[in-house]
């Protein structure tokens, strides 16, 4: 309580400098004369039953991204993608559904797809085989790892661990989704499925998989034979381990069709105020897209209202993005700001890992990715931080925030392992340091749960005074790490330290 006060006197009496430390705090910065109606209007529009949920490849989707691209062409940001002089960066997916009958037998003990089993990938496909384990299943050459190097599965079933060899993260898993059949199929099996022994529920995550789903998997790289995912007994996990030349088994699918899709993420460019520094490059990151309507949602609906809207996840996070985008082109930081509303988060990930593989900017040009998502909040006096004390830019968001008379919460739900399950870590990955600024949340509890992914994620139910502060904080955070004298970088022994060094030499 001392702490909040002191800093909520200090903010009053005006004595926060624009650069982080002790001084006359200007505020006739635009960020200090946000217009509430204005960020509701936006909210409300975002979020409204017109765009279906934004379900990314659906219109509602592509109206929103049409909204963010007019607002900043509006603003005067240069289009991001020079080859063709748009705000839009087309990114290539597929629609994966089900198939219409799947079943694996091991050992005379049958699995079938939507009990036990879940195809998500491959063609038809009918064998009789043996079944072998194949721990990770996974092939690295430049780590020395192959699973398959002393393990013949030609002809055969494979059945493996999920994630990758010391990485069972959720976007491991999503890696291994997308690359594990093509080593299968490489060492000659006719099938592969994951053991399902992820830290959130069976049910949950055939809803997810089960059904109609969006991959970035681009035509011409579709997998060559089924994958997925089975529940299987500890005893019979066992029995597998230890049969050395595996275990009778069979496997068909039928039924599944997959369809290209097309989505964009948006984005717009504006130069930084500061010659010397305006070739870097501070990469602002929200995800537009939500989870649709009806079944879609993955939750409870009703007739009344089947509109997964995603007021809070991320009409809100996206709203603060175009705050902060206003408000630079009105008084530019010093270093330049790639603005970049990106898709297929629901799904994956997907529009921010498809940028950071494809970037528009070259990422070592990219000092930093300040990702705003907002699943919800139970605190209104705070906002999150999640990834606080790993890049060395704490100062500046305890500062922005305490300039709005609000406290920061770092790193909250930890259990639950936030930072990996947001955009801003495909820029993580590839060196860039990259945090996610999300509203005041203490852990996921009834507040929380009562709107996330859920119908009831509505515009009128969002305290718009909370929704001005945030996208305020969130902005001045932005604009005083642009003009840090030094760019930020990962914290000395961070995971992603080594490959931030290879990204950018030896900055440090």
């Amino acid at each position: 309580m001392k702490n909040t006060l002191f800093l909520l006197l200090i903010a009053s009496l005006g004595l926060l400098a624009q650069g982080g430390k002790p001084g006359a705090v200007d505020r006739s910065l635009p960020e200090f004369s946000f217009d509430r109606l204005e960020l509701a209007g936006q909210l409300y529009f975002l979020s409204s039953d017109y765009l279906q949920g934004r379900r990314t490849g659906s219109v509602g989707n592509e109206i929103a991204a049409e909204f963010i691209a007019a607002q900043l062409k509006a603003y005067g940001y240069e289009p991001i993608n020079a080859a063709d002089s748009s705000y839009f960066q087309r990114v290539p997916l597929r629609m994966v559904n089900a198939p219409t009958r799947a079943a694996l037998d091991i050992n005379g003990s049958s699995y079938t797809n939507g009990d036990d089993l879940l195809v998500i990938r491959g063609p038809e496909a009918e064998a009789t085989a043996q079944v072998v384990y194949a721990n990770f299943g996974w092939v690295d050459p430049a780590a020395d790892h192959d699973d398959y190097a002393n393990l013949d599965v030609k002809g055969k079933i494979v059945i493996t661990r999920a994630g990758l060899p010391g990485d069972q993260s959720q976007q491991a898993v999503f890696r291994g989704m997308e690359e594990k059949a093509a080593m299968a199929a490489a060492a000659g099996a006719v099938g592969i499925f994951e053991l399902f022994t992820l830290p959130f529920p069976w049910e949950s995550f055939k809803r997810y998989l089960g059904g109609e789903r969006i991959t970035m998997t681009e035509e011409g790289s579709e997998a060559t034979i089924p994958y997925g995912f089975i529940r299987l007994p500890a005893e019979r996990v066992n029995e597998l381990q230890s049969a050395t030349g595996g275990l009778r088994g069979s496997l068909a699918s039928t039924g599944m069709r997959t369809t290209g899709l097309g989505s964009r993420n948006v984005g717009g460019i504006l130069r930084g105020s500061n010659p010397a520094l305006a070739d870097e490059y501070l990469l602002m990151t929200a995800h537009f897209d939500h989870v649709g309507v009806g079944r879609q949602g993955g939750g409870a609906y009703t007739a009344e209202d089947s509109i997964f809207n995603g007021a809070r996840d991320n009409a809100f996070g996206t709203v603060s993005l175009l705050a902060a985008a206003r408000a630079f082109a009105q008084e530019p930081p010093e270093r330049s700001i790639i603005v970049l509303a990106v898709t297929g988060e629901e799904m994956g990930l997907l529009g921010s890992k498809y940028y950071a593989d494809n970037p528009l900017v070259p990422l070592e040009q990219t000092i930093f990715n300040f990702n705003t998502d907002g699943a919800g909040y139970n605190d209104t006096s705070a906002i999150s931080l999640i990834g606080m004390g790993r890049t060395g830019i704490d100062e500046q968001i305890e500062t922005a925030a305490a300039a709005f008379g609000s406290s920061v919460i770092a790193n909250p739900a930890p259990e639950q392992g936030l930072f990996d399950r947001s955009d801003n870590v495909n820029f993580a990955v590839k060196g860039v340091p990259a945090l996610t600024f999300s509203p005041g949340m203490t852990g996921f509890d009834d507040a929380i749960a009562r709107y996330y992914h859920q119908v009831t994620d509505n515009p009128e139910t969002v305290d718009v005074d909370y929704l001005k502060r945030y996208c305020q904080i969130y902005t001045l955070a932005v604009r005083l790490i642009a003009n840090r004298p030094s760019a930020p970088f990962w914290k000395e022994g961070d995971k992603y330290e080594s490959a931030g060094k290879a990204l950018y030499g030896n900055r440090k």
